[in-house]
């Protein structure tokens, strides 16, 4: 049984994926990057320059391509990419789940003055593939991540336009690969960073899922973007990535958040999506001991807005929320009962983590808050 060790300054484990706690300190790799001194100024003029030259030489109706869901980030990426005069093209992959909110979201966004795409994918194709990489690998949003990387690596080379701009790098933001820490965004990337599992649509085929209805999720390799000359950048590289600084900025061009958080302690993050995000994040508790609520207070604690006790107190009054609501709309949609949805969740529950305790109920080795309500683990 592997014992869990916690980061002493944030309150993240090291069974997250590629995170790593140093043994001399204690400190998870995500803290210890944000130590070091960044000059924020001399990588905004770095990102000036290059979309200056872009525009510059830049003879097609976009000078990038940005894709867009409905959150508070795709809001701030448009926000940057008119901010410095380039002219956008946003696309988006609808999801199944696409709520009010996130709707509403989106028509802001557009509003703002882009040229928009709004792509829908075969359900029937959509809803099998969903539920066979839940049951594959606990992981509802694989199809989502595949569609929305190729639809935007495909649709930039159909138009021939040169720079897609993407969010916040993960291996940055929670840790990871030096090599993959950064600027650029790449299918090495997508490998271990692109909620795929490490895996290509070639990987998913069968009698149902064939080359031919599945070529949207198909990602090109990195020899075909290369042979057309698209670089992709993330923009957190650029500008400091703050969840709530970028909610803010949102939030005054006209972004809605909720009256509370849908997952975690945020109510302006994962809130355009009515229940596939939830249930991926849901996941994250038996496949690695923690939920979405220690990603978000983490960031509170390096940001310097709050302790980790106080973070840790957080916690313990929350609990494990179970997303009831969400997981009844997610079985209605892939066509399971909840019977069958807990039966996969504890395919994946991680028996190097859990064990049984004296009651028959899960429980996790070390964990890091004492008392916790275990009777509630079945």
């Amino acid at each position: 049984m592997k014992k869990i060790q916690y980061c002493k300054k944030c309150i993240l484990p090291n069974t997250r994926p590629n995170l790593f706690i140093k043994e001399n300190d204690l400190v998870c790799s995500v803290c210890s990057n944000t130590t070091k001194k960044i000059d924020w100024n001399k990588r905004k003029k770095e990102f000036l320059f290059r979309t200056k030259k872009l525009i510059q030489n830049n003879k097609n109706s976009y000078d990038c391509l940005i894709p867009v869901s409905g959150g508070k980030d795709s809001t701030w990426q448009v926000l940057v990419a008119l901010e410095n005069n380039l002219k956008p093209l946003c696309v988006t992959w609808k999801s199944p789940a696409r709520n009010l909110t996130g709707q509403k979201n989106l028509n802001n966004l557009i509003s703002l003055g882009v040229d928009h795409i709004d792509f829908s994918v075969n359900q029937k194709i959509e809803r099998y593939f969903t539920l066979k990489a839940f049951k594959r690998f606990g992981n509802p949003l694989i199809p989502m991540h595949m569609a929305i990387h190729a639809l935007s690596v495909n649709i930039a080379i159909e138009k021939n336009i040169k720079l897609i701009l993407w969010g916040e790098n993960s291996a940055d933001e929670y840790g990871g690969r030096a090599n993959l820490k950064g600027k650029y965004m790449n299918n090495e990337w997508r490998k271990y960073y692109g909620v795929t599992n490490g895996t290509r649509i070639v990987d998913w085929l069968d009698n149902r899922l064939t080359k031919k209805n599945t070529n949207i999720f198909n990602i090109p390799d990195q020899k075909k973007i290369k042979k057309n000359k698209i670089t992709e950048l993330f923009l957190g590289y650029f500008f400091k990535w703050d969840p709530k600084k970028i909610y803010k900025i949102s939030k005054k061009a006209g972004f809605t958040n909720l009256k509370k958080p849908k997952t975690g302690i945020y109510d302006f993050a994962d809130i355009d999506d009515d229940f596939l995000i939830t249930i991926h994040h849901f996941m994250k508790w038996y496949k690695f001991g923690f939920n979405r609520a220690w990603d978000n207070l983490s960031i509170e604690i390096r940001n310097k807005r709050m302790t980790r006790n106080k973070a840790i107190k957080i916690l313990k009054k929350k609990g494990n929320e179970k997303p009831i609501k969400e997981s009844t709309k997610f079985c209605d949609y892939v066509g399971i009962n909840e019977n069958f949805f807990y039966k996969i969740c504890n395919k994946h529950r991680n028996n190097r983590i859990w064990f049984k305790n004296k009651n028959k109920g899960w429980q996790i080795n070390n964990f890091l808050i004492k008392n916790w309500k275990w009777q509630n683990e079945i």
